[in-house]
């Protein structure tokens, strides 16, 4: 039997909720150069597989589409994921895909689609039904991107940055700023509320700028308790990533959250993605940053 370059595969699953970009994540692993198969009934898994290994097959990357439109067959799935943490030459890793409610609607309704679990009811009647199937494949991914806010140019360039290494051991610290008033991202981790600090919003001259201007992150930053703010929180990030990596987590999301996700979160969340780029893969978001622009041009 030869097993050849099969003995160091990378394989990702990709699944999670209709409507929430699965296409774009099968186009972007197939731009990575992945061996794509969209829809793979869950029973097939091991076969296709073992017909991998058996064949000595060149191809080391590959991306599998499994949702419910093989709902029949997802149960499979769990014991086929359990038979493969026994193996040695395979560790899949699951990219869940979820978006709000509010968001699956108006992509339905924008498509003219109706859902595969409410062919003929409303739309919001088979998202939450297939919430509740996709419960427990959810609880065991690995990476979960919440694709509500999300452009699908977006989506493809947060992939292409997750996965573009071979490196089955990456772990990505994501450090996000953003708005209270905008919602708490429902995709963090951990999530520290910085609004205790002094808000440059109230001095006229920067209330236009950003966290991302030398005047507003100079400001932000010279308060006593920003600095010990900054020092309690990056010890304790610094004691919390080995573990989550230890764990076999392979991204963490820190949330640092201001009031309108402008000024002080921008600047902090600036400034502790920098601190762990030395030991980390890390990736700075700023998830409101532009929403005021947006308003400004409505």
């Amino acid at each position: 039997m030869s097993t050849g370059a099969a003995n160091d595969l990378q394989m990702v699953i990709i699944t999670g909720m209709s409507g929430a970009g699965k296409t774009v994540a099968i186009q972007s692993f197939e731009d990575l150069g992945f061996f794509c198969v969209d829809n793979l009934p869950p029973t097939l898994l091991p076969k296709f597989l073992e017909l991998m290994k058996e064949s000595g097959n060149k191809m080391n990357k590959v991306a599998l589409v499994m949702d419910l439109r093989g709902r029949e067959f997802f149960d499979h799935l769990f014991k086929a994921l359990d038979d493969l943490a026994e193996t040695s030459w395979v560790t899949p890793q699951i990219l869940f895909l979820d978006a709000d409610d509010a968001a699956l609607v108006r992509r339905y309704k924008e498509t003219r689609r109706s859902h595969p679990l409410a062919p003929s009811g409303l739309p919001l009647e088979g998202i939450k039904l297939e919430r509740e199937l996709l419960e427990e494949m959810k609880g065991r991914a690995q990476v979960i991107y919440n694709t509500s806010a999300m452009k699908p140019k977006e989506l493809r360039e947060k992939i292409i940055n997750q996965f573009t290494t071979n490196s089955k051991t990456v772990f990505t610290v994501n450090v996000m700023s953003f708005g209270f008033k905008h919602g708490i991202p429902i995709d963090a981790d951990l999530v520290f509320d910085v609004r205790f600090l002094p808000n440059p919003h109230y001095i006229d001259h920067m209330r236009p700028k950003t966290g991302m201007d030398e005047e507003v992150s100079s400001y932000v930053l010279k308060w006593s308790e920003t600095q010990k703010f900054l020092e309690k929180v990056t010890d304790l990030l610094s004691f919390m990533l080995p573990h989550y990596k230890r764990e076999g987590k392979s991204q963490l999301v820190v949330a640092i959250g201001c009031t309108g996700g402008q000024h002080r979160s921008v600047t902090l969340a600036e400034y502790i993605g920098h601190y762990f780029q030395k030991d980390y893969h890390t990736q700075i978001t700023h998830r409101d940053i532009e929403k005021r622009k947006e308003k400004q041009h409505d």
